[in-house]
């Protein structure tokens, strides 16, 4: 398949190594002038959890296909999108007039309503995905990792369309393991809490080693999770099972738990310690996170006094 990951982000760099990796054919839109900074390759340092129950490390040079032209007229059979989600909307705008024929797989955190954000894109052409991995730049070097589990989501309760069994079959084939959850509203809005809870968590902690040394900013992260549950269902989200799990487990053994997946060898461990180096772990984009739920919150007048009174740590 031809493929053109949008961007040369941590995200778009492991994903389309997988794929070119699985025999497909990947080339990475970039802005105009970033081919020359970035440079023909990038050296790989990630986790591969894709063989079942172990994971391999991958280190070596791997040379890139960058383009910094984008029309209608392409031959790209699949877009794959993974972006900031503050940028999203102006990835999509970007697109809408140069999806021609492919799908777009929107691989993305979001805390907009989804057909919001697809509104001006063929809906047959879309489909909406979650990454089980993440990591961070250091130079031109990627460090982080994926997992062997990821994410595909299906809106309004309809059945999956051509392009998202093609997307599927394409991630399978790649060595991924697909679940499809048919409420993708819900569930990417509760994704999204997790990451806001995590975030202050690590933030007030002083990074993600002091954060895994302290039962107490892991458990401010869970009461923070809990207090932002009410904002999804003002919004029109439904709590996912995790988001009722999170809700009626003991606060102790659940942060006991987080810290330990966040510690250790694991690739939860890596990817999180990893991001810091670059900028998805950069402080304005670690606040972003919060400081959304936080406005969400105020403008549906949703109390959430703990996430205010911690404004100041990611103002």
């Amino acid at each position: 398949m031809r493929i053109l990951m949008f961007g040369r982000g941590v995200i778009a760099t492991q994903y389309g190594w997988a794929l070119e990796q699985a025999g497909h054919d990947v080339d990475f839109y970039v802005r105009p002038g970033r081919t020359a900074t970035y440079g023909p390759f990038v050296d790989l340092d990630i986790l591969d959890g894709r063989a079942r129950g172990r994971k391999r490390r991958t280190s070596h040079r791997w040379p890139l296909t960058m383009r910094e032209d984008l029309d209608s007229n392409h031959d790209y059979e699949l877009i794959i999108l993974s972006v900031n989600h503050d940028q999203l909307p102006t990835a999509v705008e970007f697109l809408s007039s140069r999806l021609g024929d492919a799908a777009l797989l929107i691989f993305n955190n979001i805390w907009a309503d989804p057909r919001d954000i697809a509104a001006r894109l063929p809906a047959g052409q879309v489909v909406w995905g979650f990454p089980s991995g993440g990591g961070g730049f250091a130079g031109n070097t990627l460090r982080g990792g994926m997992l062997r589990s990821l994410t595909l989501g299906l809106l309004d309760g309809g059945p999956p369309t051509a392009a998202h069994t093609r997307v599927h079959e394409l991630l399978t084939g790649a060595g991924f393991s697909v679940t499809t959850v048919e409420d993708f509203r819900s569930w990417l809005w509760f994704h999204f809490i997790l990451d806001a809870g995590l975030m202050v968590g690590i933030r007030q902690a002083g990074g993600v080693e002091a954060f895994v040394r302290s039962p107490a900013s892991a458990k401010l992260t869970l009461r923070l999770i809990r207090e932002m549950l009410p904002v999804l269902e003002a919004k029109g989200g439904v709590p996912t099972l995790g988001a009722k799990a999170i809700r009626l487990l003991p606060t102790g053994p659940v942060a006991f738990g987080l810290r330990k997946l966040l510690g250790g060898g694991s690739i939860y461990g890596a990817v999180t310690r990893d991001a810091q180096v670059g900028a998805q772990g950069s402080a304005e984009m670690m606040n972003i996170y919060p400081r959304d739920v936080l406005a969400e919150a105020r403008r549906l007048q949703v109390p959430t006094p703990q996430l205010a009174a911690l404004e100041p740590v990611f103002r």
